[in-house]
């Protein structure tokens, strides 16, 4: 058995130097992909002094100006002013170099061919410049990236059409177990139907993948190695059940006869002690306890680490919240405890009475904590590393994000 940081490093270390296929596409359907490559500002913004007001553009140090022309938004106007002379501007028009300051139509007493204003002032007021907001070469969006609305505007001030983006994390799923059927079957005596697969799906999808049910197997060494060999194409293969001690529990047998490389088989994680991680070329594997909690817990911290590497974006570490607990809450010492719960902006609270045989549990919950393996107890208003499930909350560097 190995500690859960050694299991982490080991994921990090093997999931690093994978390669992935890009392609381009248009521009509204790149969203929640990940970039491949840095793309740099080629139309300053503003791409022309404007204006930010409805009001008139001055030239000169007075109180009183004459009106000689009218600038709309989106017209051309070459106007130079002279001292003391004033132009009718609009919000967004384009400001002649010649214009000092634009004052605001509300702060300007109109005559007939003349205005007056109030002095003092400021030079330059109102008047957005070129290049302020974003300058040539300055980057817009990064390599390896995910692309948020925010970047889809940027991107269209630029006039960029299509982005190129790397191709999605393809992740296999398939259920293993007699006692597990699928939706739609009829259930028999002592079966169960599986919540696992739809989960692992459900999850990866949430977190960018293309995703493939590839069915169900029986307790068989034969049936999952004639199962696992459909999916060798995939970046990564998922299972969950058959990787305990049990005299049915076939699927790490199956994986070794395809010639998988097992890097940890046992972590020191409760729950999830059995799950397994390796890999078959370049096609990682993760086989996740059978226990509901317990296939959800360590995806999180497994799974979701994995697909983060596999699709290279640049934020592929788990981050975590600095909070308080509301209450005790006890640990298993000499492994790190998972404890699902509740953060609502303040403190973190426990889910109670659950097991890692529940599938209710995550329904009430937004998060977890994982407790150093030192650790019996945490008490009250103890500082905790609050770890995000229903949504993702990343960095760059790893953080250790056990408390």
């Amino acid at each position: 058995m190995i500690s859960l940081r050694d299991a982490l490093d080991i994921v990090d270390e093997n999931v690093s130097n994978l390669q992935r296929r890009s392609k381009k596409l248009n521009l509204q359907e790149s969203i929640d992909k990940i970039s491949a490559k840095r793309v740099l500002c080629t139309i300053p913004l503003p791409r022309f002094n404007n204006s930010a007001m409805d009001g008139y553009g001055i030239c000169g140090d007075k109180n009183a100006f004459k009106v000689v022309d009218k600038i709309f938004a989106g017209s051309k106007s070459d106007i130079i002013l002279k001292d003391g002379e004033a132009v009718r501007i609009f919000t967004g028009a384009k400001v002649p170099k010649s214009v000092e300051s634009v004052i605001p139509q509300e702060k300007v007493q109109v005559h007939d061919d003349y205005i007056e204003i109030d002095l003092p002032y400021k030079k330059g007021a109102n008047i957005r410049y070129k290049g302020e907001d974003i300058n040539e070469d300055e980057l817009i969006l990064d390599q390896y990236e995910l692309i948020n609305s925010s970047h889809i505007a940027l991107l269209a001030s630029q006039g960029i059409e299509y982005v190129e983006v790397l191709e999605d994390v393809k992740v296999a799923i398939f259920a293993s177990g007699n006692e597990l059927k699928l939706a739609g079957e009829s259930l028999e005596e002592g079966q169960i139907y599986n919540s696992n697969a739809p989960y692992l799906m459900a999850r990866s999808k949430e977190l960018g993948c293309q995703c493939e049910f590839l069915g169900k197997c029986g307790d068989s060494v034969e049936s999952l190695t004639k199962l696992i060999s459909k999916a060798l194409d995939y970046d990564l293969i998922i299972t969950s059940g058959g990787v305990s001690v049990g005299d049915a529990d076939f699927t790490k047998e199956a994986f070794t006869k395809l010639g998988m490389n097992t890097l940890f088989s046992k972590v020191g994680v409760k729950p999830g002690k059995p799950t397994t991680f390796g890999k078959i070329g370049d096609c990682m594997v993760l086989n996740l306890p059978g226990n509901p909690l317990a296939c959800s817990l360590n995806f999180e911290l497994f799974g979701k680490l994995i697909i983060k590497k596999l699709s290279k974006i640049n934020t592929p570490y788990q981050n975590f919240i600095l909070t308080k607990t509301d209450q005790d809450i006890t640990a298993k010492a000499g492994v790190n405890t998972i404890v699902p719960g509740f953060f609502n902006g303040e403190y973190f609270k426990e889910f109670k009475n659950y097991s890692p045989a529940s599938v209710n549990t995550l329904n009430h919950c937004n998060g977890m904590i994982v407790i150093d393996s030192q650790k019996k107890r945490l008490k009250k208003s103890d500082l905790v590393k609050f770890i995000p499930i229903r949504w993702d909350f990343l960095s760059k560097r790893r953080v250790d994000f056990i408390s």
